[in-house]
């Protein structure tokens, strides 16, 4: 494939829009799981081509449950999009990680109900690692570059995954700090699954908005949320424009780009040829000549 871009963002609840994107042009990608939440925009932002998707669609029109992550991932993946990062609004289940400040999660914890969260299904069964969910380089890079900034920034923690679109209740939030999670959101999954499938580097840069419902006197409210949003959006731009140049030079050395070696547990030959051919941009390497 010509021009393939190699770096995807994915915009979450505020950041809808890059501004600061140069040489812009805007693509419909028609995958095989249906539409993206919209068309992707391509564009240079600090001089690195990358690809923009909001999550929830121009306007914030998609609830995190109606979100097509498998044709979101499938699309960006389908333009030579290698590393994907991820920026979402989140809650926050401890003190120390207060609004405006930026976690960058190791690992997730889901409690969603019912999403599509794997590409495979149908005649072809694979099971991917997904021990560490977020690439480890990817957010180690990200981590630095916004402490670089004077941001405040925190490495490494659990991000629950929530189905929502309701905020959690007291009794869930207080149940969620004993388990020791540091973060909660509603996006991470199957977003996370689907871009280790799809052999991607993902990572993402949460932007805590509240502190959930747990703290007496802080407890969350849209109006809170969006007026910290605005700050959030400004920061990760900040962020994002710092980092893409040292992502897109970053060695590819994590097992992100190796996850289907040996996951596909239905040989070549037994595989079902219609869904062989639908995923084709995912197993080509492993099933070419071979069936």
């Amino acid at each position: 494939m010509k021009n393939q871009v190699k770096i995807g963002v994915l915009g979450g609840s505020g950041l809808y829009e890059i501004s600061a994107l140069r040489s812009v042009r805007r693509l419909e990608v028609k995958t095989p799981f249906g539409d993206p939440s919209g068309p992707i925009t391509i564009g240079e932002l600090n001089a690195v081509e990358c690809a923009f998707l909001p999550r929830h669609g121009v306007g914030h029109v998609l609830l995190p449950s109606e979100i097509n992550a498998r044709a979101n991932i499938w699309a960006l993946k389908s333009l030579g999009v290698e590393r994907l990062i991820a920026v979402s609004a989140v809650g926050s289940l401890k003190e120390e990680l207060a609004p405006q400040h930026f976690v960058f999660p190791d690992q997730i914890i889901d409690r969603s109900k019912g999403r599509a969260s794997t590409f495979f299904g149908h005649g072809i069964v694979a099971h991917v690692a997904f021990d560490r969910p977020f690439c480890e380089d990817q957010s180690r890079l990200l981590a630095d570059k916004a402490l670089g900034l004077g941001l405040t920034a925190h490495a490494g923690g659990t991000y629950l995954c929530m189905e929502g679109p309701a905020f959690s209740t007291k009794a869930e939030s207080a149940l969620h700090r004993q388990m020791g999670c540091s973060i909660i959101g509603m996006t991470a999954i199957p977003e996370a699954r689907l871009a280790r499938e799809a052999e991607l580097c993902y990572c993402m840069a949460a932007l805590v908005t509240d502190y959930d419902c747990w703290k007496e006197g802080s407890e969350v409210s849209n109006a809170q949320v969006v007026q910290t949003m605005h700050a959030n959006v400004a920061n990760a731009i900040r962020l994002l424009e710092a980092a893409l140049p040292a992502a897109a030079a970053l060695p590819r050395r994590c097992k992100c780009s190796r996850a289907l070696e040996g996951a596909l547990f239905t040989s070549p030959q037994n595989m079902e040829r219609k869904t062989a051919k639908k995923l084709e941009l995912l197993i080509g390497r492993f099933t070419r000549g071979r069936r």
